[in-house]
């Protein structure tokens, strides 16, 4: 019995010793997606693989919780600059596609000092696509009414260089930006 768990103790200090692995809270494939972003050029699902990204829905007009999760995302933008962690993408895309034309996409990032060497605001769909699109692939709830107008979920979602998304964090929090960053440390060690 005693090599038993001579035997678990060595396995279980192997696989510990393998690497740090983050806390997961998700496991949704992205669906595939060709869509346009703030500069009219087109951006695809596959265009994102190979690299891990972090990415949210929001658009233009909102007044409530889009200004402070883009101005998340921009921080988190900052961030990892600061800590040299490169090859990653940032992907917003618009609920509101039909107001949110790219030129109006870019009018509203560039408030942000936006670095669109990584970051793409993206349209060029039917709010019923990106409502699936987003239930699909984040279990995000998308959603319009002419009583409520435009409602959505204010979390940020990581995604693997493969396409799947392993963990949400809450977007309107300056302290995801942390998180996020200290879980990418630790994935691309």
């Amino acid at each position: 019995m005693r090599k038993f768990y001579v035997v678990l103790l060595f396995t279980f200090l192997l696989l510990t010793g393998c690497g740090e692995i983050i806390e997961e809270n998700m496991s949704e494939k992205v669906k595939s997606f060709s869509y346009t972003n703030q500069n009219g050029k087109e951006v695809t699902s596959e265009d994102l693989k190979g690299g891990y990204w972090i990415t949210d829905m929001i658009f233009t007009s909102c007044e409530t919780v889009c200004p402070p999760m883009t101005g998340n995302m921009a921080r988190l933008q900052q961030k990892l600059k600061e800590n040299e962690i490169e090859n990653v993408k940032l992907v917003s895309f618009t609920i509101d596609p039909e107001t949110d034309t790219p030129d109006r996409l870019k009018e509203f990032a560039d408030k942000y000092n936006v670095d669109y060497s990584n970051w793409d605001f993206l349209t060029g769909y039917e709010f019923q696509e990106i409502k699936e699109f987003s239930i699909l692939s984040f279990k995000n709830l998308v959603d319009y009414s002419k009583d409520t107008g435009f409602i959505h979920g204010t979390n940020f979602y990581l995604v693997t260089p493969e396409g799947k998304v392993i963990k949400s964090y809450d977007g309107l929090k300056a302290s995801s930006t942390e998180a996020i960053v200290n879980d990418l440390k630790t994935l691309i060690k």
